[in-house]
């Protein structure tokens, strides 16, 4: 009669009440038995339903007993006990897989033959024997001092009994020096095992304060090396690699006398897991061979140990700061340069690399668009699929823009990271006086096709109407894509870079005063005023405002549209500026970052909204007072049902309450009244700055929480040619802009005071402020 007998490779785990076996190669597995199958037969079956080689692979079968209590894996050792097993399967209603843990022999092939083994790092074996963790240890107590893993016997080949010259394992061969106990090794394949003296620390020994012992798991190579790399550096000790490939490694303290090592090696071929098989974790090494310049603080271990400082962050410690850390809390001196590839590779790990930004950016989008509804994203590649442009405006901010002036700036800043590229920006400003970003875009550079573009996906969001104005600096590439897209909207000049400009041109710094009230003039007669005495002192300055730049673009009273009081892009300046540590990230991590600010601004303003108990928003309330006051002081007679005439104070003037408008031109500029609130824009209610901050933006989440469509997954965005690398310290800041002087003040080496150099020093003594005199007599 025939039983299915049901078994799964992998390990036993130790719990707290009961042992559990973790499978790790493809679950659970069946074979069909005879029910007098011998152990050998039961084995056989196994090597041939796992695809396995004796040769090169032992298998240990075991099961736990059903039983009410906590009791130790059972291990099949011979066909009685194959037979307890099959018979207790005939009584119990609740079948217990059979566990198989599969290991790789103790003997390889080429060992067999007493060839060398040929992977080594370093070629050489000097003080050390390859074989020394071939130890048979089943049987033993672990070395490692603490260790309670239990281990189980593994079953061998019975045709690997002896050694090819007939000797036994555990005696030397006839004529053979005898071997060190510590270094002995059993046989090829025999099922006796050495009895390997245990280590333990004392006076002159120590250990390395791990939490290691034989049998722990690894999910991969690279995490042993990590941890073992980890724990060698907080121990202060070094070590180095015996022999290493694929599916071994071997390892030994740096110290050739020392007893410190460790050897670990694949469950199976198959598998990326390894174990440690033999571990020694005591030193008997001089503190003599101990070296600041740790040989394990690699650039990608300081990156893995400092990462976590810039989680959550977005600056973070910079280089020197990582060479404190390093030498701090790991007790290793590592120069600036390891420092700053440290750094560096912790960027990576935890925003991702700027090739892996391109190849996320549509999934990113994607989950953008299908958590934050009616968010317009777009990604423009060349005809090698070679990222070109991206285009970026969260649904919720399109629709809170139908409460906002409609005053847009715009402007780019340069991204400092691999790829470069230049951050596009266009934004509003809300009832409170605050940005409120509309749309973000990242393109290669400032120029004519890029700002067209951005411009033809921004129109696409917020049209175009004679009541829009665009503000921006006098860039010749976005005078053109403006010009060119908008055909309705008016474009306006940022007075700041004009006045930047004047500066530059004409070296006239003490006509600032009269160009920044003619920029903020109400009316066009003090304008006028104000134009006259700049033309009075410098009468090339007051043709290039009129002719060159056009009174149109940067005067208040001469714009044709409605920009209110906004008459430059300081607002989109605020947004780069709060970028600034950002610039340097991977794409989809700078728009993480955007992502997470609007967010917190949603949520901080929609706050304030739902406390704010005056008509209008907190600033215009400020606003409005002060004007109150001066009305009291004013005399109003009512000429008509809407008109008002008003007296008082330097101006006088007629107001129309039902267009909303006044001789003085302020109230049709600003919208702001002296003192009545129903006369005010909806733009400056509480209402409305309630309503446009009344959704959430919400962040797209873990990458493996993402539910991507395979037709986005699959699009390729490659990233784009940039070019050769300059030699020396990557740029990190920008040119400045015409007119933008960056003050530096020069010290003299003869005097020591600033604002001179030495050779226009006119000091007699040699000393001032600054340097302490040293020549003059006491």
């Amino acid at each position: 009669m025939k039983v299915v007998l049901f078994f799964e490779a992998g390990n036993w785990e130790e719990l707290e009440d009961r042992w559990e076996f973790r499978g790790d190669l493809g679950g659970l597995k069946s074979i069909l038995v005879e029910e007098e199958i011998s152990l050998r037969g039961l084995i056989d079956k196994i090597y041939a339903k796992l695809g396995l080689s004796k040769d090169t692979m032992d298998l240990v079968l075991s099961y736990t007993p059903p039983l009410n209590k906590k009791c130790s894996p059972l291990v099949l050792k011979d066909d009685e006990d194959v037979a307890a097993l099959l018979a207790s399967w005939s009584d119990s209603t609740c079948k217990i897989p059979l566990g198989v843990t599969v290991e790789p022999t103790e003997v390889c092939a080429h060992e067999k033959s007493g060839q060398e083994s040929s992977d080594d790092t370093d070629g050489s074996h000097d003080g050390f024997r390859d074989n020394y963790f071939d130890v048979d240890y089943c049987d033993s107590e672990p070395t490692d001092v603490g260790s309670s893993r239990q281990t189980l016997p593994v079953f061998r080949n019975a045709e690997r009994t002896s050694n090819d010259n007939g000797a036994s394992a555990t005696q030397p061969a006839e004529g053979n020096p005898p071997v060190d106990p510590l270094l002995q090794v059993t046989g090829a394949g025999s099922d006796e095992p050495v009895n390997v003296p245990t280590i333990e620390a004392s006076d002159s020994t120590f250990s390395d304060g791990s939490d290691l012992h034989e049998g722990k798991y690894f999910n991969t190579k690279k995490d042993l090396k990590r941890k073992l790399s980890d724990i060698a550096m907080k121990g202060n000790f070094e070590f180095r690699t015996r022999k290493s490939n694929r599916s071994l490694w071997v390892i030994e303290c740096i110290d050739p006398n020392c007893s410190w090592r460790l050897r670990a090696s694949k469950i199976v071929p198959e598998s990326t897991k390894f174990v440690i098989r033999k571990y020694v974790g005591v030193h008997s090494c001089l503190l003599l061979n101990r070296n600041a310049n740790h040989r394990q603080a690699t650039y990608v271990v300081i990156g893995e140990q400092v990462a976590p400082q810039y989680v959550g962050v977005e600056k973070g410690p910079g280089p020197k700061g990582v060479q404190t850390f390093a030498r701090t809390e790991l007790g290793a001196q590592i120069s600036y340069y390891k420092a700053w590839r440290g750094r560096k590779h912790a960027h990576t790990l935890i925003r991702g690399s700027p090739e892996q930004s391109f190849h996320v950016l549509p999934s990113y989008f994607h989950m953008l668009e299908k958590l934050n509804p009616g968010t317009v994203t777009r990604i423009e590649v060349d005809g090698e699929s070679r990222f070109k442009y991206l285009f970026l405006a969260f649904g919720v901010a399109i629709r809170g823009f139908r409460y906002m002036r409609k005053v847009v700036g715009i402007d780019g800043t340069f991204l400092k990271g691999q790829y470069r590229g230049v951050l596009l920006v266009a934004t509003a400003q809300d009832g409170n006086g605050q940005c409120y970003p509309l749309a973000w875009g990242i393109v290669d550079s400032e120029n004519e096709d890029a700002w067209s573009w951005f411009l033809t996906q921004l129109k696409e969001i917020i049209g175009d109407t004679d009541e829009l104005a665009l503000i921006s600096d006098r860039a010749p590439s976005i005078k053109k894509a403006i010009s060119t897209v908008f055909e309705k909207a008016h474009h306006g000049a940022c007075a700041w870079h004009v006045a930047q400009n004047i500066k530059n041109k004409f070296k006239c710094a003490d006509i600032m005063g009269s160009y920044w009230s003619a920029v903020n003039a109400y009316r066009c007669e003090d304008f006028t005023g104000y134009m006259i005495e700049i033309s009075n002192r410098y009468p090339r300055v007051a043709e290039y405002l009129e002719n060159e730049v056009g009174f149109e673009k940067w005067s208040r009273c001469h714009y044709p549209g409605l920009r209110y009081n906004i008459t430059t892009t300081n607002m989109v300046e605020s947004l780069n500026s709060m970028l600034v540590n950002a610039r340097d990230f991977p794409y989809v991590a700078l728009l993480d970052v955007i992502q997470e600010k609007m967010s917190k601004w949603w949520n901080d303003r929609r706050i304030v909204a739902t406390t704010i108990t005056t008509p209008l928003t907190p600033s215009r309330e400020s606003e409005l007072r002060p004007r109150f006051a001066q009305s009291n002081g004013r005399h109003t007679s009512q000429l008509n049902p809407i008109t008002y005439h008003v007296k008082g104070g330097e101006l006088e003037g007629v107001v129309d309450i039902f267009n909303k408008t006044c001789t003085c031109k302020e109230f049709d500029i600003d919208k702001l009244p002296l003192s009545v609130y129903n006369l005010v824009s909806p733009y400056y209610t509480k209402e409305y700055y309630l309503l446009a901050y009344g959704e959430t933006i919400y962040p797209v989440g873990s990458q493996s929480q993402w539910d991507v469509p395979n037709e986005v997954v699959t699009r390729i965005v490659l990233p784009r040619e940039v070019k050769e690398k300059k030699r020396g310290r990557p740029k990190t800041s920008r040119f400045p802009s015409v007119g933008e002087f960056r003050k530096r003040k020069n010290r003299c080496g003869k005097c020591g005071a600033y604002g001179h150099y030495k050779k226009k020093c006119n000091s007699q003594t040699g000393s001032t402020e600054g340097n302490p005199p040293t020549n003059v007599p006491g």
